[in-house]
């Protein structure tokens, strides 16, 4: 990964800037399945972490993003024509050319998080294998028992299913060297890092 281009969202005030990221990420989304690439990761340079309520700062992806890899991969990125290019997005983004990264880089993993089961799921599991009532198992299993994750999101549609779901999104912390893997259609790793700048 010795290149990178950035991704700001322009100021609309008909769309929310949740809503354009989204709409974003489904066309970054669309682009790498269609590619068939594993060597393109994601990063939001604006990306808040820890949220602080009393301050009125949540966590948030931000108003921009950074796609990583090699001048190659990038450039055939922004090259792809058709259904799912960013070319519907241009009155939204602001797309800079590919350029080189900076000297100095720390780096860091962008993953998707996922919760491990549903309660409703769960439930039905207890119910199964303890041969309990559907109001004993809510009663082992109250709604609070439900696994919260409070990392930010985009809202994505699988293009398999049609299913609308939200995509939440964990940063990893800083490294000094980078991590070498493969990146899902989402641009996401559990392994890989990003250069972070």
């Amino acid at each position: 990964m010795d290149h990178y281009i950035e991704i700001g969202l322009l100021p609309d005030p008909e769309f929310p800037n949740e809503l354009l990221m989204s709409t974003l990420m489904q066309k970054l989304h669309s682009l790498l399945v269609k590619l068939r690439v594993n060597d393109i990761g994601i990063s939001w340079p604006e990306y808040v972490q820890a949220a602080q309520p009393t301050l009125g700062v949540p966590k948030r992806l931000g108003q921009s993003l950074r796609l990583h890899g090699t001048h190659a991969s990038l450039g055939a990125l922004l090259m792809a024509d058709g259904p799912g290019s960013l070319g519907g997005l241009h009155d939204h983004v602001q797309i800079s050319p590919v350029l080189p990264l900076p000297t100095r880089v720390v780096h860091r993993s962008f993953a998707r998080v996922q919760a491990k089961s549903s309660v409703e799921r769960l439930r039905r599991r207890r119910m199964k294998r303890h041969n309990l009532s559907a109001e004993a198992a809510r009663d082992c299993l109250p709604d609070s028992a439900a696994e919260r994750i409070s990392e930010p999101f985009v809202n994505l549609r699988s293009t398999s299913t049609g299913h609308s779901f939200p995509l939440f999104i964990r940063m990893g912390p800083l490294q000094d060297l980078p991590r070498t893997g493969n990146f899902n259609c989402y641009g996401l790793s559990t392994q890989a890092t990003v250069p972070w700048f």
